[in-house]
């Protein structure tokens, strides 16, 4: 009974990493990068998610609920797996200490996020261009999101490796090899779109 519990318990963080919560990370990215087009293509596009109708409710249900019971277990995870990445340096096992130690840099990456955006907003704060270029005039601050962001593409890509073998999307050798493929491009266009809204922040 334990070992179904913990496998559908697993099942459901694989699957809550994807949707919703990749979809919204891939969502995020996009808003972000109108950035590059300038400070009032930012606002409008920021704007326009947060006149969404049910937005609150949406926020709750669709992403903070989801992600915290992603981080959550996620930790618990983390902290009980058995990384063998130093005895043996087989490239997936290296993807699954990674795995584990960008989730952890995610939960504070997040958190921080969370705390100087969604909070200042609901503390009356206005979420637009103005507030992130602040943000980013800090070098410190550049280089901690630079770093959240590479951990939060780096995690997601990953995962969506994860997620295929686990699911039986991806059940043979060669397969599993094409998906490696897929995600490391996932991977390097969803870090090169992140970074890149952070610059034109600056």
């Amino acid at each position: 009974m334990a070992e179904n519990r913990e496998y559908l318990f697993r099942r459901l963080h694989s699957l809550l990493g994807v949707i919703p919560i990749g979809v919204f990370l891939i969502q995020h990215f996009v808003v972000n990068n109108f950035a590059t087009r300038g400070p009032e293509a930012f606002n409008a596009a920021a704007h326009f998610m947060e006149s969404l109708p049910f937005r609150y409710a949406l926020e709750i249900f669709i992403i903070f609920i989801p992600l915290l019971y992603h981080a959550i277990y996620g930790v618990y995870i983390a902290f009980q797996a058995r990384n063998n990445s130093f005895q043996y340096s087989y490239f997936r096992n290296w993807m699954f200490r990674l795995q584990r130690v960008t989730g952890i840099i995610l939960v504070i990456f997040i958190s921080w996020h969370v705390w100087e955006t969604r909070v200042a907003a609901a503390m009356g704060a206005d979420v637009n261009y103005d507030m992130m270029a602040s943000i980013f005039s800090n070098p410190f601050m550049v280089a901690f999101y630079i770093v959240g962001v590479v951990a939060a593409t780096f995690h997601f890509a990953n995962g969506l490796w994860s997620f295929a073998v686990s699911w039986g999307i991806t059940v043979t050798p060669r397969s599993q090899q094409i998906s490696t493929f897929v995600t490391l491009g996932v991977f390097v266009v969803m870090t090169f779109v992140g970074i890149r809204a952070i610059f034109a922040f600056m």
